[in-house]
C-alpha cells in the first residue's frame, strides 16, 4: 500500500485549503511545484505554480511528511495524451484518438494506455534479440578474447575468456518496457485494474533486467522486427523520463511518479505537427528547437525558435507560447528571430486569447508578427484541421521571394 496524504490541485487553479501537518506543508513547499501559504490552525492554502506548467502525479517526502500530489491538467487527459504522441522523442506512439479514463488524472490514463499498448506488443511473444556477451567458460564459444586471456591467465589453457552473441530476451526493448512497468507499479494513483495488468506483464518479462532508476535508458533502434513494440516504447520513455524533476536552482531530483511540463509538451507538439504539415505542402525540412542561429556576431547568445522551416534558406519561423498572458517580451523575441533569419514575417502561436498582427518598423522595412491561437481543448480531428489551416496561413504570408524549391 502506498501511503501519504492525497492532495489534488488543478493546473492554473486558484488557492484551495488543505489540512496539513507542518511536515507535509514543508514537503510540498520544497517540491517547488506548489505555492504554500499558512492559514488558520493546521489549514494551509495551496495552488499549483502557474509558471511551472507541471501536471501529473508524484509521491513526495518520507515518513509522516509523505504526500501524494496530483496536479490535474487544464485540457482533457485524452487530448494531453494526443499531444504527448508528438513530444516523446522520435516515436509517434499513436495517430488515432486515445481512450482515457473518465478520471481527469494523467497518471491512471497513462498507466492504462501503456498497459494496453504493452499487452498488444507482448501478445505474440516476447521479442528476442542478440546481445554481445563476455564470459569465462571451460570451452570455446564464439570468439576468444586474446588480450583478456593473456592478461588474466598468462600461460594457462583454461578457462577461456570469450565473447559471443547470445539470443536472449534481455535486450534494450524489453528492458525499457520492464523499467516502465516497475515505475508505474511504484507510483500512486494507478487503478487496481491497471496494476493487475502491469503485474501480468511483469511476469511475462522473466529473465529481463530492468534499467537502474535514474540511469540513461538502454539504446534501441526502430526496425521492422520491433515495429509492434514501438508504440509501447514511446509510452515507456514518457513514464521513465517522468522519474526526475529539475528544481529552480538547476538541481535534478528523483521523484516517484510522473510529471509533465506542459509548455515543453506544447512546444514539441507544435514544432512536430506544424513542421509535418509544412513539409507536406512545400517540401523542405523542419527544424524544431533550432540551435543553428545566434543573436550576436560573437556567437555568445544562441537563439532557439521552436520551429524554423527551410527550403534553400529559412522561409517560416514560429514559436509556441503556453501561457494565457501576452507581453512585449514575446514580440522582442520573435523580432530577433526574424532579423537574424532574414524574414519579414514571424508567428507566435498561443493557446488562448485573440488573434492579431503587430507591424514593427525596422529601418525602411516592416516586420509583421502574427499572433495565432491554437485551442488545445478541441477534439482530435478539429485540432488536426486547425494545424493544417495554420500551415496554410503561414504559407500565404510567406515572403514572395521564397521559392518552393
Amino acid at each position: 500500500m502506498i501511503g501519504g496524504l492525497p492532495v489534488r490541485l488543478k493546473e492554473g487553479g486558484g488557492w484551495t485549503q488543505w489540512k496539513l501537518t507542518h511536515e507535509q506543508a514543508r514537503t510540498i513547499g520544497e517540491s517547488e511545484l506548489v505555492d504554500v501559504a499558512p492559514g488558520p490552525a493546521d489549514v494551509w492554502k495551496l495552488r499549483a505554480r502557474s509558471a511551472k506548467g507541471v501536471v501529473g502525479a508524484v509521491r513526495l517526502g518520507r515518513g509522516p511528511g509523505t504526500v501524494q500530489l496530483s496536479i490535474i491538467p487544464k485540457i482533457p487527459v485524452d487530448r494531453l495524451l494526443y499531444l504527448l504522441g508528438y513530444a516523446s522523442g522520435e516515436v509517434k506512439w499513436f495517430d488515432e484518438p486515445v481512450s482515457a479514463a473518465v478520471r481527469p488524472d494523467l497518471l491512471p490514463a497513462v498507466a492504462g494506455t501503456f498497459a494496453r499498448s504493452a499487452g498488444r506488443a507482448l501478445r505474440p511473444g516476447v521479442l528476442l534479440g542478440y546481445r554481445d556477451v563476455e564470459d569465462t567458460l571451460p570451452l570455446l564459444r564464439g570468439r576468444l578474447r586474446a588480450a583478456a586471456q593473456l592478461r588474466r591467465r598468462p600461460g594457462l589453457a583454461l578457462p577461456l575468456e570469450v565473447s559471443y552473441d547470445d539470443h536472449t530476451v534481455d535486450i534494450a526493448e524489453n528492458q525499457i518496457l520492464l523499467g516502465a512497468i516497475r515505475s508505474l507499479l511504484r507510483t500512486p494513483g494507478v487503478t487496481p485494474a491497471s496494476r493487475a495488468a502491469l503485474r501480468g506483464l511483469e511476469a511475462g518479462l522473466d529473465g529481463v533486467t530492468a534499467p537502474v532508476p535514474g540511469a540513461p535508458l538502454p539504446r534501441w533502434t526502430a526496425t521492422r522486427l520491433n515495429r509492434r513494440y514501438q508504440q509501447a516504447l514511446g509510452l515507456a520513455a514518457l513514464v521513465l523520463s517522468g522519474g526526475s524533476y529539475e528544481l529552480e536552482d538547476g538541481r535534478n531530483v528523483s521523484v516517484d511518479g510522473l510529471l509533465v511540463t506542459m509548455w515543453r509538451v506544447y512546444e514539441s507538439f507544435l514544432g512536430q505537427a506544424l513542421g509535418e504539415a509544412l513539409r507536406q505542402r512545400i517540401g523542405g525540412r523542419a527544424e524544431t528547437q533550432d540551435l543553428a542561429h545566434y543573436l550576436d556576431l560573437g556567437r555568445q547568445h544562441r537563439l532557439k525558435p521552436d520551429l524554423v522551416h527551410y527550403l534553400s534558406s529559412p522561409v517560416v519561423v514560429a514559436d509556441a507560447k503556453y501561457k494565457p498572458e501576452r507581453d512585449r517580451g514575446d514580440l522582442y523575441q520573435m523580432l530577433a528571430y526574424c532579423l537574424r533569419l532574414g524574414l519579414s514575417e514571424g508567428h507566435l502561436v498561443y493557446v488562448s486569447g485573440s488573434e492579431d498582427i503587430v507591424h514593427i518598423p525596422v529601418g525602411r522595412e516592416t516586420v509583421s508578427v502574427h499572433r495565432h491561437v491554437l485551442d488545445l481543448t478541441l477534439p482530435y480531428e478539429d485540432l488536426r484541421l486547425r494545424i493544417a489551416e495554420l500551415a496554410d496561413r503561414l504559407l500565404r504570408v510567406r515572403p514572395a521571394g521564397c521559392a518552393t524549391g
